[in-house]
């Protein structure tokens, strides 16, 4: 007999999840780092119509997004691609990408984070959202402590007035 021991059971049932409004996407925490040993976290986001996430990038992790309903846009470095239910992409840290409604319903994916760790930033935005419009001294701190960084892109316009996007503030 080993004497390893097996990582423990996780189970999320359907509509399970601590769920959290982010501003513009909602959130809905399905496996925690602590749940996966740390190798990957998983959430759901929703995204209401006219729903943007600004351009980012992370600087300690990457993304696998897989559409569940709806149609989400992706842009990430120079390739832009719209998914519909059952479409997947990579979103590599290092480099800027932005995620949006590109449709006329409501959607939702699924986020894969690798490592885990960056459900955290999720978490703590979540309660700073819900205190109300969050400062952006808080907001740029919390991103910092994540290594998360926001970043300007000159296809960004152009994006907001092909699909009419609502971007938070400071997003344009």
């Amino acid at each position: 007999m080993s004497d390893v021991v097996p990582p423990p059971l996780t189970i999320v049932q359907p509509g399970q999840g601590r769920e959290g409004n982010l501003g513009s996407i909602g959130v809905v925490f399905k496996l925690w780092g602590q749940d996966t040993g740390g190798a990957v976290s998983i959430v759901e986001h929703p995204f209401p119509v006219g729903a943007l996430v600004p351009p980012h990038l992370h600087t300690r992790e990457d993304e696998y997004s897989i559409v569940t309903e709806g149609e989400i846009g992706f842009r990430s470095g120079d390739r832009e691609v719209v998914l519909g239910p059952g479409g997947y992409i990579t979103k590599p840290r290092g480099e800027l990408h932005a995620m949006w409604n590109a449709g006329t319903v409501p959607a939702r994916m699924i986020e894969v984070i690798s490592p885990a760790g960056f459900e955290g930033f999720f978490r703590d935005m979540a309660d700073l959202v819900a205190g109300g419009p969050p400062p952006m001294d808080k907001m740029a701190a919390l991103a910092a402590d994540y290594g998360l960084q926001f970043g300007n892109a000159e296809w960004l316009p152009d994006i907001i007035a092909r699909y009419g996007l609502n971007p938070p503030s400071g997003a344009q």
